[in-house]
């Protein structure tokens, strides 16, 4: 793939065109052999080659961490690929598991399977197109987790938080499988609330992880939506206590909060509609 260097030191540092613009990867100043991906100016992968289980970005240890205290199974969609950083790592952690992802970008698929160590398929298998349209092609039950990380600049589009693609993503999971997502939010976390009332419409069970001042509505920043039909761990419950551990390890701690809480957290909220 054609590219502008940057730093004639390192091979793959550099500007590649992609389908929908320019791809950058930059060394990380602060450690060997690891990469940032900049996907038309936004930062949108951390790889550090060799390590797939190192995640740099904190909410993919969080998102990380709820799949492997909740997931019922080792079928994962990803929608949303750039660097494929969470395929690499639960396709290392879980070397049977079938990693498939969605990209959009065609031209930044091929990148990040050219350039970054990505297992091959099944392991992890790259797919060509828009999230909810792939969502709503696969058949019944055919993942056990499904994970959305779709931004189109800062905001996750809006056809991947309606009521009625939560019921698309509901049927593509297997019974009791798991749904997490990505939602990058403001002050007052309207649009988070608005994806919680969606969810609980479609699963019956939904929960949240973010750091406390995100929870509390005071910057923007990424707060994770998790939704099963299965149980989901209560406060003061052993499995919740199992799963704060790795998310108050980082150097940006994390809650979870429970289903009795998150009923609380979305209040009134109405769920967005396709039209």
């Amino acid at each position: 793939m054609g590219r502008k260097r940057r730093d004639n030191t390192d091979p793959l540092v550099g500007e590649y065109p992609i389908s929908t613009g320019t791809a950058v990867i930059e060394a990380d100043p602060f450690r060997d052999g690891s990469y940032i991906l900049n996907v038309n100016g936004v930062p949108s992968s951390h790889i550090v080659v060799g390590q797939p289980r190192e995640l740099e970005f904190e909410y993919m240890r969080w998102i990380a961490a709820a799949v492997e205290h909740l997931a019922p199974g080792k079928r994962l969609l990803h929608l949303g690929g750039a660097g494929c950083s969470l395929p690499r790592y639960f396709a290392d952690l879980w070397p049977e598991a079938h990693n498939t992802v969605v990209e959009l970008d065609a031209k930044l698929a091929d990148l990040a399977r050219t350039h970054f160590d990505l297992p091959k398929a099944p392991r992890v298998k790259i797919r060509t197109g828009e999230a909810r349209a792939e969502t709503e092609k696969f058949p019944p039950g055919r993942f056990e987790v499904i994970i959305r990380d779709v931004f189109a600049g800062a905001v996750t589009p809006r056809p991947l938080t309606t009521l009625e693609y939560f019921r698309h993503a509901h049927a593509a999971l297997a019974p009791g499988g798991l749904f997490v997502a990505n939602c990058g939010d403001h002050a007052g976390l309207e649009l988070a609330k608005a994806e919680l009332a969606g969810l609980a419409k479609v699963f019956a069970n939904v929960a949240v992880i973010a750091d406390p001042p995100m929870l509390k509505g005071r910057r923007y920043g990424n707060i994770i939506l998790i939704a099963t039909d299965a149980e989901l761990p209560a406060e003061g419950s052993p499995q919740a206590a199992a799963l704060a551990k790795p998310l108050l390890a980082g150097a940006v701690p994390a809650h979870y909060q429970d289903p009795a809480w998150t009923r609380r957290f979305t209040g009134a909220a109405t769920a967005y509609r396709d039209k």
